[in-house]
């Protein structure tokens, strides 16, 4: 696989996941790099962009908490950056989500009363949600535990 398929395959992985598909390819870009950092004119010409797609598509990540941004002293543009232990940033920000939907099946439980059908597809809902915020912080634990062994 070709270092070029693979920052379209993220752009279509991450666009599947909400962001643009070149905030996608710009994170693709960044994992593979050399330097691991670049400016918005580089990224833009390395993924043959327009600047203001690229603008837009790393306001998006920096908002998202995936990149950041930093100057090197001297140098008069910002340069980006993949954000510190993004992965498992991500995978805090789950957290937030799971709740969303753990209430959302509260309210459906309270909205359907005593059907026995409804009331089990919801159920079904809030418990899975409920395990998922119970079991994730341990999983972030375990992962800082390996990852300071690493």
């Amino acid at each position: 696989m070709s270092l070029e398929r693979f920052i379209e395959d993220a752009g279509l992985f991450y666009e599947r996941l909400g962001l643009s598909r070149t905030a996608g390819r710009v994170m693709g870009w960044l994992l593979t790099a050399e330097s691991g950092d670049a400016d918005a004119p580089q990224l833009a010409e390395a993924l043959a962009v327009a600047k203001s797609s690229m603008s837009v598509a790393l306001r998006q990540l920096e908002q998202a908490g995936l990149v950041e941004r930093f100057r090197v002293r001297g140098e008069r543009r910002d340069r980006y950056r993949l954000a510190e232990d993004v992965f498992a940033r991500a995978f805090r920000a789950k957290l937030a989500e799971f709740e969303g939907f753990r209430a959302l099946a509260e309210q459906g439980l309270r909205a359907v009363g005593d059907d026995p059908e409804r009331r089990r597809r919801l159920e079904l809902m809030r418990d899975m949600y409920a395990f998922m915020m119970d079991r994730f912080p341990r999983l972030l634990e375990e992962w800082n535990e390996l990852k300071g062994r690493r």
